[in-house]
């Protein structure tokens, strides 16, 4: 994926997905066999790996560096048009700043947490197409949440969803579900389901009797949801 091929997403929609873990070529073998990922080399240094699915790019996967007391886990990343301006909103709403602004090859991003401490990141800058212009996304977002409203009005203070702005993300609230969802464009790009635990955000759940969703743990402990097909709308 060279530098012309990418582009600018709307402003606080998903664009990114990746994981940092101990062990890189384990993880791509595993990887690699449950998803039929193929792997290229990454444009942010050594140790960093694109996964591909039909030559397309859907996820980011690197090395931790040694004796580094990170957790496993998958972090998603939402575009912004300004990265200091999206730190201080983040600040500001009672999110903290793990990492960044910093800058990493076409662009600036960061990594973060919101008020009950799930992990997100945000970045300025060109992307793989990742998040637009397809019918069927590589991935769709759910955070688990104590209160999904509380967590929307955060997320969207921070991204500016709701804000009306033409191609901008629109926000819509089940009260009875507790279950917050985001579309741009006519299709879903997020959702927040309330009712997790609020000590561990983005908890595993169990998988419906249907057995089209299920929830699995790698070998180096990030979590991940597999679906048979894409979650119906609200």
């Amino acid at each position: 994926m060279t530098v012309a091929e990418q582009s600018t997403p709307v402003h606080g929609i998903p664009c990114w997905v990746s994981l940092m873990t101990r062990d890189l070529r384990d993880t791509q073998d595993f990887y690699g066999t449950v998803l039929g990922w193929s792997f290229r080399s990454g444009t942010l240094g050594e140790g960093f790996t694109v996964a591909l699915v039909d030559g397309l790019p859907v996820a980011g996967i690197g090395q931790i560096a040694p004796g580094l007391p990170t957790a496993v886990s998958w972090t998603p990343y939402f575009a912004v048009e300004n990265a200091d301006a999206t730190t201080a909103r983040v600040r500001e709403r009672g999110g903290t700043i793990a990492v960044g602004p910093i800058r990493l090859g076409p662009g600036r991003g960061a990594v973060a947490a919101d008020r009950e401490g799930a992990g997100f990141g945000f970045w300025e800058g060109r992307t793989p197409p990742w998040s637009f212009g397809r019918d069927h996304p590589p991935a769709s977002l759910e955070l688990r949440t104590s209160h999904a409203f509380d967590s929307a009005i955060f997320y969207a203070e921070v991204f500016d969803w709701a804000s009306e702005e033409p191609g901008g993300c629109e926000v819509g609230y089940a009260y009875q579900q507790d279950t917050v969802v985001v579309r741009q464009g006519g299709r879903t790009v997020a959702t927040l389901r309330g009712g997790g635990d609020a000590s561990s955000p983005d908890p595993p759940v169990d998988s419906p009797a249907d057995g089209t969703e299920a929830v699995i743990r790698d070998p180096d402990g990030g979590i991940f949801t597999v679906c048979a097909h894409p979650p119906d709308p609200l």
